[in-house]
């Protein structure tokens, strides 16, 4: 199938081909018949893409002081590196879409194949959307209306914020798409409108609707109609639905309320507020936050949990819905609102038109009906990228198919792989979109949708798997018990009920014959810093003493990381990257195990102890309550007085060793490439894996009663 993608280093837009993506529980896949381009949206991101890195820097300076923070801890390059992989991440443009379901995902009700539906779907030929982020289109409602759904959705919520009544006065500042449902929409609820831009023809577009009009750039003073317009009064609300960096729209909407009027933010406007204009009228100012209660929140869009109506009367389906409502009444009238209609196949000169200086309102992208009826051409998961390499282990190097191909991915570990002598077999993302990426970029054949297609490859030796925490522990059963030599990022899995899973499929393995290699990234005990501590510490009989200091800084609660059934949370599914280590250091087994938490939400900032069969002991302090400015992990060993201090994988010194004093890096390095090598290494050699199977296992165990 073929989806429009941008890149957001060079902001060059394309048409590309994509394997269709993979309908989840919770998830309708709909072959699209139209889609709205949102111009003010749209076109931020082309320009985006086109700016230099300082312009770049300068549109969005919370991502400045991020990338200063890992300057600080990390070093030059691998920042440059972060930085540069991820403005090279493609961006599936688009939000606004009208289609036919073609399949439900499990679990999915109140929808049937056949139905034609607006969604808040990209720019693609299919796509997967959760069904929360879905309305039936009504029979008198066209497909190219039902794709003004999501925008007049945008519109609607903004108005619900506002809570106009029958004849109130209400101004809306800027008179682009979302500003002209804006009025139609007030209209219909019985009030009285006064729009405010500087294009004439949008001006008279609002006057057709029934509004009154300001012509900024006809040097009308808006403050001074507003008032006639008022009748003297003030008027009781203003929407802005603005794109400017300008604070001046949120200073004009001030002057022109009455006392205790409402100001609503749609747009995105300087927010240059003066105390003084909303301190004398009392006036209210709230930001609009996109298609209404349920944005941004996972538990609502992604796991389909909808809010009871008797609480939420207005969420973002039943938003949707209301607008298909109003359109289906006549209320409504987006036919109006088209400036432009392009076959998807000119898609590039609709971007044309988004970057340009013509005048444009609701750009309308117009998808190829089905040639024989069936939707069968545009669900293959498979997209070819390039001729594939048949040459087998024997006389090659592994061939590996990847499994997850977002940042960490792309960044590191493919990069990793390949410098180790891997050949690439297929990649495999949801979307697909994550995978052409990454298949185009570092050379695999081919991009998937369905990880059962990597598992049933023949000329696939191994798979890595790089999917969300959830994931792995299936994923990993999958490629055990197809045969498949397996490296998964950490963690392991999240339960013990998982980790029971894995060992009963090692073992079926395991009676098969010599069972596949198992291992997890935990990347740490491969870093040549981390080498050299072990190769000091092998000459020390006595027990050591370990003190692991991880300042991990603060994670949001509603973060993915911290959810325990998708992420585990970051014990699981980070620290124990930490009981690995001090594993590997102590070279024996961990006998004994507890915890000691701050109490916080998110329980993540904790010390854990753990003894070891020779005697020894190992603290790992997690922290999330730090600060930037100190090292993002600290190791230090104490042992037979001597002291060995690691900082940021960097920076090794020692204290009392005879012949040793400091090893320092030019930059960072925490093993992932030298970890890549181990595992194909084994491979290759048929040898055993870099890590036994019975100490992942082990630190898996320990590391799920840590964190549970």
């Amino acid at each position: 199938m073929r989806q429009i993608l941008q890149n957001l280093k060079t902001g060059v837009t394309e048409l590309a081909d994509v394997p269709c993506p993979r309908v989840g529980p919770g998830h309708l896949l709909i072959r699209t018949s139209r889609s709205l381009v949102s111009a003010g949206t749209e076109r931020m991101l082309v320009d985006f893409g086109k700016a230099n890195l300082l312009d770049k820097a300068r549109q969005q300076p919370d991502k400045v002081r991020m990338v200063l923070d890992k300057l600080r801890t990390d070093g030059v390059m691998p920042t440059l590196n972060a930085v540069r992989n991820k403005l090279d991440q493609p961006l599936a443009l688009g939000y606004c879409n009208a289609g036919v379901v073609v399949e439900l995902g499990a679990g999915v009700t109140g929808f049937a194949v056949g139905d034609r539906v607006a969604c808040n779907g990209k720019h693609a030929e299919m796509v997967s959307v959760p069904v929360n982020l879905c309305a039936r289109i009504p029979h008198d409602v066209t497909d190219e209306q039902a794709a003004f759904t999501v925008v007049g959705a945008i519109a609607l919520q903004g108005i619900r914020l506002a809570q106009p009544t029958l004849g109130e006065a209400v101004v809306v500042t800027g008179l682009g798409l979302i500003g002209q449902i804006v009025v139609q929409l007030l209209r219909a609820n019985g009030c009285r409108v006064l729009g405010i831009d500087l294009d004439p023809a949008k001006l008279e577009l609002a006057r057709s609707a029934g509004a009154e009009a300001v012509d900024l750039s006809g040097g009308e003073d808006p403050i001074a109609v507003a008032e006639r317009f008022s009748r003297g009064h003030g008027v009781d609300a203003v929407i802005v639905t603005a794109a400017t960096r300008s604070s001046e729209p949120m200073h004009q909407a001030a002057l022109m309320c009455r006392k205790r009027g409402r100001i609503v933010l749609v747009g995105v406007t300087g927010l240059e507020l003066s105390r003084d204009d909303f301190f004398k009228k009392e006036l209210t100012f709230q930001v609009s936050c996109s298609y209404g209660p349920g944005r941004y929140d996972p538990g609502y869009e992604e796991a389909g949990h909808d809010y009871p109506i008797g609480y939420v009367r207005w969420t973002e389906q039943r938003n949707f819905e209301a607008v298909l409502d109003t359109m289906a009444g006549g209320q409504l009238d987006v036919t109006r609102l088209v400036s432009h209609r392009f076959a998807l196949d000119d898609a590039e000169g609709a971007y044309q038109v988004v970057a340009g200086s013509e005048p444009s309102l609701g750009i309308l992208l117009e998808y190829p009906p089905p040639m024989d009826g069936s939707h069968e051409r545009l669900r293959t998961p498979r997209v070819v990228l390039r001729p594939p390499d048949r040459t087998t282990l024997s006389n090659a190097s592994p061939r590996v198919a990847f499994i997850g191909s977002g940042n960490y991915a792309t960044a590191v570990l493919i990069p990793a792989f390949k410098s180790a002598g891997a050949r690439l077999g297929g990649v495999v993302s949801n979307t697909g979109v994550t995978a052409v990426h990454a298949g185009r970029k570092h050379g695999f054949y081919e991009a998937l949708t369905e990880s059962s297609l990597a598992f049933s490859d023949a000329s696939v030796d191994a798979v890595v798997i790089t999917t969300r925490h959830d994931s792995h522990a299936r994923l990993v059963v999958q490629a055990l018990e197809s045969g498949k030599h397996t490296f998964a990022e950490k963690p392991l899995c999240l339960t013990r009920d998982e980790l029971a899973g894995i060992e009963s499929a090692y073992a079926r393995a395991a009676a098969r014959g010599k069972p596949p290699l198992l291992m997890v990234g935990f990347n740490r005990r491969f870093a040549p810093q981390i080498q050299k501590m072990k190769a000091l510490l092998s000459g020390v009989s006595a027990p050591k003493s370990f003190v692991v200091t991880v300042n991990a800084g603060a994670v949001a609660a509603d973060h993915w990381t911290q959810d325990p059934a998708a992420g585990g949370g970051r014990i699981i599914g980070e620290g124990c990257h930490f009981v690995d280590l001090l594993r590997f250091l102590s070279g024996n087994p961990i006998v004994s195990h507890q915890r000691a938490a701050m109490k916080t939400p998110t329980g993540d900032t904790l010390t854990m102890q753990l003894g070891f069969a020779d005697g020894s002991i190992g603290t790992i302090h997690y922290f999330a309550n730090g600060s930037k400015a100190f090292p993002k992990e600290r190791i230090e060993v104490f042992a037979d007085g001597r002291i060995l201090q690691l900082d940021n994988f960097k920076n090794l010194k020692g204290f009392g060793w005879p012949g040793f004093s400091r090893m320092n890096l030019w930059q960072q390095d925490k093993g992932q490439k030298a970890c890549a090598q181990a595992f194909l290494d084994a491979v290759r050699s048929g040898g055993a894996s870099p890590i036994p199977f019975d100490e992942l296992v082990e630190v898996a165990r320990i590391t799920i009663a840590l964190g549970s």
